[in-house]
């Protein structure tokens, strides 16, 4: 089977996500809004999910990938939803800012969920779409994590690695420095992958273009000043509406994913004379 050490990268994943969220979320004893809560549990159960998939086929356990396979199509749009309820946070603190921070830098995280939530919804569409090429399916299924991977990395890179921050910029531009730096170190890793195998490779291709593109725009969003105010009309949006959208967006993306994979339409015989 392809990427057997799969579940080693994707357990990585998960790790980071414990390190660098661990002091603004698992630590924390005071209130955490529930749209972190949904945010995660959704986002910790695909990587379980990914984790437990690909054990399963590497040990010809069929029948489970298949059922969790099933169970992706109930996750995913939860997992959507949880994106967007992220957006709408951001968007509220950016209308109702409690500092300089979040003026300067909610806009950009707005963007880049939005731009991660394409990426997921791509990368499920195509392995639903390309489900009966093993190399392909799993590769588009595995790319996920490369998106996710910035936003817990950037946190470990300003706690523990700053040295890694090779752009110096000062006050809340910093932290988008250290979003850039995590998207470059998972493009690196994503073109690597696509280089080593380019024939089944288009997966990687494809994550190496999203996280590129989402360190770019981020970091230069506060320089687009329409941006802001823009991005802060989302904060009148009701929330419900929100999380109906990443449901309807997730749902449809499988729904179509699932239809494009599907067999080839028969070819009539042609009528006798």
């Amino acid at each position: 089977m392809p990427y057997r050490h799969a579940p080693y990268f994707v357990g990585l994943v998960l790790l980071t996500v414990l390190i660098g969220f661990w002091g603004s979320y698992w630590a924390p004893s005071g209130a955490v809004p529930v749209a972190f809560h949904v945010h995660a549990i959704t986002s910790i159960t695909w990587l379980l999910l990914l984790i437990v998939q690909q054990v399963a086929i590497q040990r010809r356990h069929n029948a489970l990938h298949k059922q969790l396979g099933l169970a992706s199509f109930v996750l995913f749009p939860l997992l959507m939803a949880g994106f967007m309820m992220i957006v709408h946070v951001s968007a509220q603190r950016y209308a109702m800012p409690r500092s300089p921070f979040d003026q300067h830098n909610t806009p950009a995280f707005g963007i880049g969920t939005f731009m991660a939530m394409a990426g997921y919804m791509a990368m499920f569409y195509l392995a639903l779409k390309h489900r009966r090429n093993v190399k392909l399916h799993a590769g588009y299924m595995l790319a996920t994590p490369v998106i996710l991977f910035e936003s817990p990395f950037s946190r470990v890179l300003d706690m523990h690695l700053p040295w890694l921050n090779v752009i110096g910029s000062e006050g809340p531009q910093a932290v988008l420095d250290t979003i850039l730096v995590s998207d470059v170190i998972a493009t690196a890793f994503a073109l690597g992958l696509y280089f080593m195998n380019r024939k089944h490779g288009q997966p990687w291709l494809l994550a190496a273009c999203f996280t590129g593109g989402q360190g770019l725009v981020m970091w230069f969003a506060p320089f687009v000043p329409q941006l802001g105010p823009a991005f802060g009309t989302y904060a009148a949006v009701p929330l419900p509406i929100t999380i109906s959208l990443g449901l309807a967006l997730g749902a449809l993306a499988g729904w179509l994913g699932w239809r494009a994979g599907g067999p080839a339409p028969r070819s009539k015989a042609p009528a006798a004379a």
